[in-house]
Formats: structure tokens, sequence, C-alpha cells
């Protein structure tokens, strides 16, 4: 954010005795670190509230590492939406298998069997296919040497 080299700090320290004199720069350091110390339990009340008020939100330092980067962020989505589909495959393919039923004979005599019935998962519920089911999500790359250069820019 800020390019601070040495140098660039010691010409600001320079410039803000010469300002202040050595005689009211403790008086004014001293200000400032109540000021930063105010800021900080400001943000921390601010903070404390936001979560009483929203139990789910990510910790701040979740939230800091999403947006520096959110790349990462989208391919743990990505990930997570692909586990949730294959799971939510998995449990209606375990929903709609049945094991076969099995014939018994009865005391008074045979019974015919009951025939087998097998109802594929798609025709239980006619729904239009999610979005992820169209297009699976894909994990999000920063490589651009796979891009093809535009012709028109040239």
């Amino acid at each position: 954010m800020f390019d601070l080299s040495p140098i660039k700090i010691l010409i600001i320290v320079v410039v803000i005795l010469v300002v202040l004199g050595p005689d009211k720069l403790p008086e004014v350091a001293r200000q400032a670190g109540q000021a930063w110390h105010s800021l900080k339990n400001l943000q921390s009340k601010i903070e404390s509230e936001v979560r009483d008020a929203v139990p789910d939100l990510p910790s701040t330092s979740d939230i800091a590492r999403m947006a520096r980067n959110p790349v990462g962020l989208l391919n743990s989505l990505a990930d997570r939406a692909t586990a949730a589909d294959e799971e939510a495959s998995n449990a209606a393919a375990a929903a709609v298998a049945h094991e076969p039923a099995s014939t018994s004979a009865s005391s008074s005599g045979e019974s015919e069997p009951e025939p087998e019935v097998f109802i594929e998962p798609d025709s239980i519920v006619d729904l239009p296919p999610r979005a992820s089911q169209v297009v699976p999500p894909r994990r999000i790359t920063t490589d651009i040497s796979a891009a093809t250069p535009d012709a028109s820019l040239n």
C-alpha cells in the first residue's frame, strides 16, 4: 500500500522533529498513542456488536484473508459446491436403490413374488437442472500463459 523505504521514514521523522520541536514531540506522540488506542477500542466494540447481531459471520482474520486472496475463496467455494453435489447425488442414489424383495412361502401355500420396480433418479421429480449441473464448477487459475492473444488488439 505505502512504499515507505527507510530513507522516506527518516525524512518524515526529521520533518516532524523540525516542525514540532523536541519539547512538544513526546506530548504529540502520547496523544497519537491515546487516539490509536481509542480507535482500537471503538473497532472492538463495533465488531462485538456486529458479531452479536450476526453470529455466523466469519472471523476478522478470515475476512481479511478472503479479501487478500479472492481466487482462493472462489476455489474453496467451488470445492464445497462440488462436494455438496456429490453428497446430494449419493444420497439420492441411496434413497432410490433398494434390495430386491425376498420371496417367502407362507404356511397356507406359496405366494407370488413381488415384481421388482426400479425408479431412475432423474424420473422421480422433473425439475430443471441447477447451474452446477449444467456447468460444473472449475478451479480458477491465475496462469495466463495459456491465454491466446486477441489479434484485434494489435
